[in-house]
């Protein structure tokens, strides 16, 4: 299975994203506990992608491709001409500092690492790419 998606670079496309994921993640028979942890790490890291690396620009593409590698791996590629963003650096979010300071930000990539078994980003060819993957028990 390989299926792709192409949105232009604005929020109002993050529903199509959503769907998408859902619905290729239905037809592998994915269970739906699953499925909403994915949709929610894919849905963050498109979202990032869009709002801060190509600042909500609809002339900018963010394409989605998600393919099942084997029996129980599911893999997620991302990728856009926006700006590299090197999450690798990134502090993990103080969940205690951030309820006391009443931050709604800050969790997303903290919820992505921990739902995902992998998560990397790269420059290539003029678009960054970030490429995400999951062992699930069943599917």
């Amino acid at each position: 299975m390989d299926d792709r998606i192409r949105i232009p670079c604005s929020k109002i496309h993050l529903k199509e994203i959503r769907t998408f994921v859902t619905e290729t993640l239905k037809k592998i028979n994915v269970p739906e506990l699953d499925i909403s942890m994915l949709v929610l790490a894919v849905d963050e890291i498109c979202a990032n992608r869009i709002i801060h690396s190509n600042q909500n620009n609809e002339n900018n593409f963010l394409e989605l491709n998600i393919k099942k590698e084997n029996k129980n791996l599911i893999s997620f590629e991302i990728k856009d001409e926006g700006a590299l963003f090197d999450h690798s650096n990134y502090p993990e979010a103080n969940l205690e500092q951030l309820v006391k300071d009443r931050r709604k930000g800050g969790l997303g990539l903290m919820l992505v690492r921990k739902i995902m078994d992998t998560f990397e980003v790269k420059r290539e060819n003029n678009m960054t790419i970030c490429r995400l993957s999951k062992s699930l028990k069943t599917c």
